[in-house]
């Protein structure tokens, strides 16, 4: 074959093994791959890269031109260096998992964040302001019993009491127990055809919007906003997500597609089991903020205001931008 059908031939490999190799070497690199020319995966590379060294034996065999050779020995050594590099440190794995990963992963989500999102945050926002209007419909959610123990957890008199070092200990596992159960809950109950996870989110949205519209009502309202607002950032937003992955896996036994059901189901769950992953991780630093910050009672409601609003703009930022640019982030 002469070289000039060689190269016409395989030109298009090349290139997408050059531009996915820049991508690994530079994270902030932007080359732009044809519209005639499909991305190179991850899961490619091995093979892309036993063909590029198949391709320069020929050439070398073949007795083609110098610049081509020193133009496949170049990629043959930068894939070599990239595939037999050592391991990333587990911790760098779990950096680059949370900085990147899970914010392309929970983009991905798409619509069923922005439902998720809705079923949350809709009855928390309407019950807080119905319940303005019609405080007595409160006694059709909660029991007096219920009432009177939030009444006591958010009132001055309890939220003035120093909290010991054991104590926020107590306080931090709790909340780790109690968060991430309702964030995995949240997730696993899709697998009831959507049902589950619509239902969890329903209920704790209407939980919400009850506890602070009865709060509010009463004149506790600002010790419960200033004691939510500094992990709500976190624990919120960890439910919605919970929240989407549970109706992705619902809608992989709804509607598979031409997928088996079964086969829809391990393949979601893959995804999802990294997402829940990056949720577990949210969950605990919003359980860390909630007993080490907002149980401090004595730090000004406009520091934790302010705090708040810092979490909450941080959170949505890196759920934004991770990843945008980064090697295997396809633009995303």
């Amino acid at each position: 074959m002469k070289q000039e059908a060689f190269q016409s031939a395989h030109q298009g490999e090349w290139a997408r093994l050059a531009v996915w190799l820049d991508r690994h070497a530079d994270k902030n690199a932007r080359r732009v791959l044809s519209a005639s020319i499909q991305p190179l995966s991850a899961s490619d590379f091995p093979a892309a890269y036993r063909r590029v060294c198949q391709h320069l034996a020929l050439a070398e065999r073949r007795g083609y031109s110098d610049r081509l050779l020193d133009e496949l020995r170049a990629l043959v050594q930068r894939g070599h260096v990239l595939l037999y590099q050592p391991p990333r440190p587990r911790l760098r794995r779990a950096l680059d998992f949370l900085a990147a990963d899970f914010p392309r992963l929970v983009r991905a989500q798409g619509w069923a964040l922005a439902i998720a999102a809705l079923l949350l945050l809709v009855p928390a926002a309407g019950f807080t302001v119905l319940l303005h209007y019609r405080p007595e419909l409160v006694y059709t959610l909660c029991s007096q019993d219920q009432l009177d123990r939030f009444a006591r957890m958010y009132s001055p008199q309890r939220q003035s009491l120093s909290v010991t070092d054991g104590q926020h200990l107590t306080m931090f596992a709790f909340y780790i127990y109690n968060n991430v159960s309702i964030g995995l809950r949240t997730l696993a109950s899709g697998l009831l055809a959507c049902v589950g996870a619509i239902f969890v989110l329903l209920s704790n949205g209407v939980l919400f919007g009850a506890i602070a519209g009865h709060l509010t009502n009463i004149g506790e309202g600002p010790q419960f906003w200033r004691f939510v607002v500094g992990h709500s950032g976190l624990e919120l937003t960890a439910i919605v997500i919970a929240g989407a992955g549970g109706l992705r896996l619902g809608l992989a036994i709804l509607a598979p597609g031409r997928r088996t059901r079964t086969r829809a189901l391990v393949e979601t769950g893959r995804e999802m089991a990294l997402l829940a992953l990056g949720i577990f991780a949210m969950l605990v630093a919003a359980a860390f903020v909630e007993a080490y910050w907002s149980s401090q009672a004595d730090i000004p409601a406009g520091v934790k205001y302010t705090a708040g609003a810092l979490v909450w703009a941080g959170v949505l930022g890196w759920l934004w931008r991770g990843g945008r640019g980064t090697a295997g982030s396809g633009g995303g």
